[in-house]
């Protein structure tokens, strides 16, 4: 059996240990069926202890209990019997704390609740306890500890969390509480390593920062806001990845939650319907593949306005585990257009839309720090549909290319009356425009040189002489300027070839988002070797003073 303890962020920072670490128990030994004494505090705080069930139809069972236990179990404290004291915790943490644990679980065929009596009525060999307690001095110098694979033992073995270390944060009990469960549906901690298969951390702290800095669940996610399931490498080794989905589903009597949407908007997809011009669902993505359509009838032209939101439990997406990616589709299923901003987790939409028949597909998706495979949990989506009356102008398709560093806008305007004004907008994330210029109506055409670096969006605003207004669809340009660093080739072998004019740093990752190497190149060619990595497809990210350049490189 390995015992799995999970250390403080103090101790993170200051040992650059960040979740705890792994000890042999030296005998092999079974554990035996313990009876539990079931003690009734006489409080008022543990009386009004929230109860809460994420999934009350689910058999199996992760109970956050807060509120004391006395424990009896030969795994602990060396076989002798102890009180744990309350989590000292009110109850909007506990309920923060519940909410985040929850939507880690989420994608999963199993109930996280703060009810003893929902744990008890779970069969014994699908459910674990965590004891959120502050009776710690039993096992110094951690946060928590557990036992790989005891969710089925079958003898209520518990894992423990210990908030006075954790600085009574939510966030942190939470991630440790995850981390500590972890554990006992069979994971190990994860790992980083560098290019050259040198450990660099026992447990990976992730990479980035803002609502996208991302870090696994198993390995150190106190300091990212977006932390989940990962498919990585553990201390055993930097090829010795650990699939964090298919043991979770594989090995504890449970597996995913039943898909709640179809995916594919030729077969039942689900309807949207407009009330009071109020459109309201949610869903919840379960896999890494699946995908949510729903179907909009759209009866009279207008403007429709979408937000998808993953959960949250606070401003900026805090705490979300599901990175948003939304398509709109047109009737014959092709597409109009692609959401996927890459610096906020959710996604909103303004668009005009013509009378028919509209698909929104929501999906999971990765971004610069991590692929989609933990991009799974729950979202909203809310939104509006404004209807304009018959538009005078019934369609704006705006198109555009790259040709000789410079950007050319073409567009194609169908209106039943003259176009009052023309507005080219630009933006930077794909979500906040500004107008950039004023071309005459009569122009179906603008070409520039853009002066700003990185990947720059554009959608036309059309007003008619009636005061209508119409927005077009958004498409992305490259900034065609010559970039600082220059990849030679996307297709290699042994090396990578880079020509660079300024100095500059590069961090390469394989596809689940697993770094492998990272560094500084200087002025002139760089060559960086990754002759021991299988082939496949790898991301390079190399950021100087000026831009920053992502590209995608196939190793044959």
């Amino acid at each position: 059996m390995n015992q799995n303890k999970k250390l403080t962020p103090t101790e993170n920072v200051h040992r650059r240990i960040p979740c705890g670490k792994k000890n042999k128990i030296e005998r092999m030994k079974k554990i035996t069926p313990i009876i539990f004494s079931l003690f009734m505090l006489l409080s008022f705080r543990a009386t009004c202890l929230p109860k809460l069930s994420s999934f009350p139809s689910a058999r199996a069972t992760i109970f956050l209990d807060f509120d004391g236990q006395f424990v009896q179990s030969s795994s602990w404290n060396g076989g002798n019997s102890f009180y744990c004291t309350p989590s000292g915790l009110n109850d909007t943490q506990i309920t923060e704390v519940f909410n985040r644990v929850a939507e880690d679980y989420r994608p999963f065929n199993i109930n996280i609740t703060t009810d003893s009596t929902v744990f008890l009525n779970a069969p014994l060999a699908q459910r674990i306890r965590i004891i959120v307690t502050l009776t710690s001095a039993w096992y110094q110098n951690v946060g928590g500890v557990s036992f790989t694979r005891s969710f089925t033992w079958g003898d209520d073995t518990p894992g423990f969390v210990f908030p006075d270390r954790l600085g009574y944060t939510p966030k942190n009990i939470a991630e440790c509480c995850t981390h500590e469960s972890g554990h006992t549906v069979g994971l190990s901690h994860q790992a980083k390593y560098n290019g050259t298969c040198t450990l660099i951390a026992t447990y990976n702290d992730g990479v980035g920062s803002g609502q996208t800095g991302w870090a696994p669940v198993m390995g150190n996610s106190y300091g990212r806001n977006l932390s989940g399931w990962n498919n990585g490498p553990t201390p055993s080794g930097c090829t010795a990845d650990q699939d964090n989905l298919s043991i979770i589903t594989s090995i504890n009597g449970f597996t995913y939650r039943p898909d709640d949407h179809s995916d594919d908007p030729a077969s039942n997809p689900t309807l949207l319907v407009a009330e009071n011009e109020q459109l309201s669902q949610s869903g919840i993505i379960t896999t890494n593949t699946d995908k949510d359509v729903f179907k909009i009838n759209i009866n009279k032209d207008g403007l429709l306005h979408l937000n998808v939101n993953p959960f949250s439990v606070g401003p900026d997406n805090e705490g979300a585990d599901l990175d948003v990616k939304v398509t709109v589709l047109a009737a014959d299923y092709s597409v109009i257009n692609t959401y996927d901003p890459l610096d906020a987790l959710n996604v909103t939409i303004d668009t005009t839309l013509n009378s028919g028949t509209y698909y929104i597909m929501v999906q999971g998706a990765g971004n610069l720090n991590t692929s989609n495979y933990g991009s799974l949990g729950s979202y909203t989506l809310t939104g509006t549909i404004t209807p304009t009356g018959t538009l005078a102008i019934r369609d704006v398709k705006l198109n555009g290319k790259v040709s000789n560093g410079k950007h050319s806008l073409s567009w194609n305007i169908v209106s039943d009356e003259p176009v009052k004004s023309i507005e080219i907008e630009s933006s930077e994330d794909g979500r906040n425009f500004s107008t950039f210029t004023r071309p005459a109506t009569a122009n179906s055409l603008f070409t520039y040189s853009p002066t700003v670096t990185g990947i720059i969006y554009y959608r036309l605003k059309v007003t008619s002489i009636k005061g209508e207004t119409v927005y077009s669809n958004i498409i992305s340009l490259k900034n065609s300027g010559k970039p600082s660093v220059v990849l030679l080739s996307n297709l290699i072998q042994g090396q990578i070839n880079l020509q660079a004019s300024e100095n500059f740093s590069y961090r390469l990752a394989d596809m689940s988002g697993r770094m492998l190497k990272e560094g500084k190149g200087s002025i002139g060619t760089n060559l960086i070797n990754i002759d021991n990595s299988p082939n496949g497809i790898y991301i390079i990210q190399m950021n100087c003073n000026s831009q920053s350049i992502t590209e995608r490189i196939v190793k044959l």
